[in-house]
């Protein structure tokens, strides 16, 4: 099993991930916020099937890259349920304030606790993680230690709850959910470095 992180350029960069099971070539892509053909010929380099594409959250800068990658393939998407607010909304997904209309529609639309499957030896559970949008998830490896968390929490500083939908006090507490996973969990955020449970859990006072 293998975690690939590729940093993709549109109005921003963004880190995208494959959460990949090269023994069987088959991976799930989290967060194509651009350049989705680029994200086509890596995973197809790698011989890898790309399952499904994995939203944390409905930010456009997190989800630019699907159109692009739907005019190739049709791998299904996933997101939380209050994504249906961002993912169609781009005043809500910020799209607008960058002059750009970043639409996505038909989405299989998750539940905190549900699991994606990506064989009988690999899934992520959906942790809901409220507070940088309404719609914030963590996906969660249990197995290998390992959880992207979008935008909630960064290497050395805390999420922004300053867009439409954030909001403290849900930030706060989804940071501790977030901490309270096993401290060898490593971290895979939307716009920094990789970083642990352990070497975060110095920075709040949880």
């Amino acid at each position: 099993m293998s975690v690939l992180a590729v940093p993709v350029k549109g109005v921003f960069w963004t880190n995208c991930y494959f959460y990949a099971d090269e023994e069987a070539g088959r991976c799930f892509i989290v967060d194509p916020g651009a350049e989705g053909e680029k994200l086509i010929n890596i995973a197809w380099s790698h011989g890898w099937l790309i399952n499904g594409i994995l939203i944390t959250h409905g930010h456009f800068d997190h989800t630019a890259g699907i159109a692009e990658i739907r005019r190739k393939i049709s791998p299904p998407v996933y997101a939380h349920e209050l994504g249906r607010l961002y993912l169609t909304d781009t005043t809500k997904n910020l799209s607008r304030l960058c002059g750009q209309s970043v639409i996505v529609h038909d989405v299989h639309y998750l539940h905190d606790g549900d699991i994606l499957t990506l064989n009988s030896s690999h899934s992520l559970r959906v942790i809901h993680t409220p507070g940088h949008t309404e719609d914030s998830i963590t996906l969660y490896d249990a197995g290998r230690g390992i959880a992207f968390v979008g935008d909630t929490i960064f290497k050395g500083s805390p999420g922004s709850d300053k867009y439409p939908g954030g909001n403290t006090q849900d930030l706060h507490n989804s940071i501790r959910k977030i901490l309270d996973l096993p401290e060898r969990t490593i971290l895979y955020s939307g716009h920094s470095e990789q970083t642990t449970v352990k070497d975060e859990r110095r920075n709040y006072a949880l």
